[in-house]
C-alpha cells in the first residue's frame, strides 16, 4: 500500500481513538498531538519535515506555516469543508504549491437537528428553569426563521414543519422546489427578520450576518440560535441586543457565541458540539479515511 513517509496530527482529530490508529497506518511514521498548538511557531516545530498533517477546525495554518514546511503533500481536514474563505486552511496558497486540502461534508447534521429542537422546547415549555414566555408555548404555528439552507437549515426546516411551525428562510440561493415540498417560504433577510419570532443561524465559518442594524430589525421578545461553529454575529451588538429582557441567544458551543456572552442571564450555551456524536464521529472517521485513500490511489497513478 502506499503510504505517506511522516503524518503529524497538529492538534486533537476529534476521531475515535481506535480510527486515529487506523489513520495512522497510512504513513510510515505517525505522531498525533492531544493539545492545540499556541501560534505559527508551535505549529511549524510540530509538522517539521512532515509530508501529511492532519488537523481538526481549532487551529489553522497559514501561508507562513505552508512556506517554512515545504514538504506538506496533502493536508486533511478532520471538520467540515465548504468553501476555501471558509476554511482554517489557506487552501488557495497550499493549491498554488501543489498542496491537497480536503474536508468533509454532512457528518453531525442529525445531532444538531435534535439538539436544536431540544433546547428551544426547553425554553419554550421552561423545563430548564427559564421559559420565554409567561406561559409555557409551543412551536405550533410560531414563525421561525432559518438563515442558511444547506444541509443543516434544510433538515432544521423540515423538522420545524413537523411540528407545526410556520417555517421562513433566507439563503444566498433560493430554492423554489424545497419551498414547494416543504411548504417554506422564502424572504429576503430584511423581511425575515421583522417577521420572525426564531430566528436561527446556519451559516458557514466566519461569517457574519448580524450586526446592530439586523437585531434592530429583528426587534425584542425573541430567540436567536446560532448553529455554526463560529458567530453569527457582532458580538457587541448581541451584547446590546441580549439587556433586552424578553429576548435569549442559544448556541451550542462558546466558540460559536462568543465567550463575553456565555455569562449572560438570557444566553445558553453548550460545553460541546452538537454534531459531534458518537455516530457523527463515526462518519466524520470514514469520510477522513476515504479522502486519505483517494489521495494516495492517485498518487499511484
Amino acid at each position: 500500500m502506499n503510504k505517506f513517509k511522516k503524518m503529524i496530527a497538529i492538534e486533537p482529530t476529534k476521531l475515535p481513538p481506535e480510527w486515529d490508529q487506523r489513520l495512522a497506518g497510512y504513513a510510515s511514521v505517525a505522531e498525533f498531538y492531544q493539545d492545540i498548538p499556541q501560534d505559527n511557531r508551535e505549529i511549524i516545530q510540530r509538522i517539521g519535515n512532515a509530508d501529511c498533517v492532519m488537523l481538526s477546525y481549532t487551529t489553522s495554518i497559514d501561508r507562513e506555516v505552508l512556506t517554512a514546511c515545504p514538504q506538506i503533500r496533502y493536508i486533511g481536514m478532520c471538520c467540515s469543508l465548504y468553501a476555501p474563505e471558509n476554511a482554517n486552511v489557506d487552501i488557495l496558497s497550499a493549491n498554488a504549491k501543489g498542496i491537497v486540502v480536503t474536508g468533509v461534508r454532512d457528518y453531525g447534521d442529525e445531532g444538531v437537528k435534535e439538539y436544536a429542537v431540544s433546547e428551544l422546547v426547553r425554553l419554550l415549555h421552561g423545563r430548564g428553569g427559564v421559559m420565554w414566555k409567561d406561559e409555557p408555548a409551543e412551536l405550533t404555528g410560531l414563525n421561525i426563521g432559518i438563515v442558511g439552507l444547506g444541509a443543516v437549515g434544510s433538515m432544521l426546516a423540515r423538522a420545524f414543519r413537523f411540528f407545526g411551525a410556520n417555517v421562513y428562510y433566507f439563503s444566498r440561493t433560493r430554492k423554489p422546489a424545497f419551498e414547494v415540498i416543504n411548504a417554506c417560504t422564502y424572504l429576503p433577510l430584511d423581511e425575515l427578520l421583522a417577521k420572525t419570532e426564531i430566528l436561527i443561524t446556519c451559516l458557514n465559518k466566519n461569517v457574519v450576518l448580524l450586526g446592530r442594524r439586523e437585531l434592530g430589525l429583528f426587534g425584542s421578545g425573541k430567540i436567536l440560535m446560532n448553529t455554526s461553529i463560529s458567530p453569527s454575529h457582532e458580538i457587541p451588538a448581541l451584547r446590546d441586543w441580549l439587556k433586552t429582557p424578553g429576548n435569549y441567544a442559544l448556541c451550542d458551543t462558546v466558540a460559536g457565541l462568543g465567550e463575553e456572552i456565555t455569562s449572560l442571564p438570557n444566553a445558553f450555551c453548550g460545553s460541546r458540539s452538537a454534531g459531534l456524536t458518537s455516530l457523527a464521529k463515526q462518519r466524520l472517521a470514514q469520510k477522513v479515511i476515504a479522502n486519505i485513500e483517494s489521495f494516495l490511489a492517485a498518487s499511484m497513478e
